[in-house]
């Protein structure tokens, strides 16, 4: 889930690229709200999203139950940001722009189990 359309875009071509279905998600509010995280096996969250922050949206899944695996992108990247982020149990921390690479493996051992 990012708040730019573009890289939305972009993530899902990538994703599609490599053989991988993605669910996309325009908001915090929308991917709170969807049901069915039966067949996801990992969560591509930008930390800054509108309104909020993707760190503080895993925590609100884990409380509810959701515990799929996070993979966090940023654009602005701190030390404090990125401290948080792995304290919250992400698989990967990427910095835009990343290469598909640093994507795809971190995907590979989130559908790997």
């Amino acid at each position: 889930m990012d708040d730019d359309p573009d890289m939305l875009r972009g993530v899902k071509r990538l994703l599609r690229q490599y053989g991988y279905d993605s669910v996309l998600f325009p908001s915090a509010e929308a991917l709170e709200e969807h049901d069915d995280f039966e067949e996801a096996f990992c969560i591509i969250l930008d930390i800054n999203l509108n309104g909020g922050s993707g760190i503080e949206l895993r925590h609100r899944l884990k409380a509810a139950g959701i515990s799929v695996p996070v993979i966090y992108m940023t654009g602005a990247d701190n030390p404090a940001v990125r401290m948080a982020a792995f304290q919250s149990g992400c698989l990967a921390y990427l910095t835009k722009p990343f290469s598909a690479k640093s994507l795809i493996e971190p995907l590979g051992r989130a559908s790997a189990g």
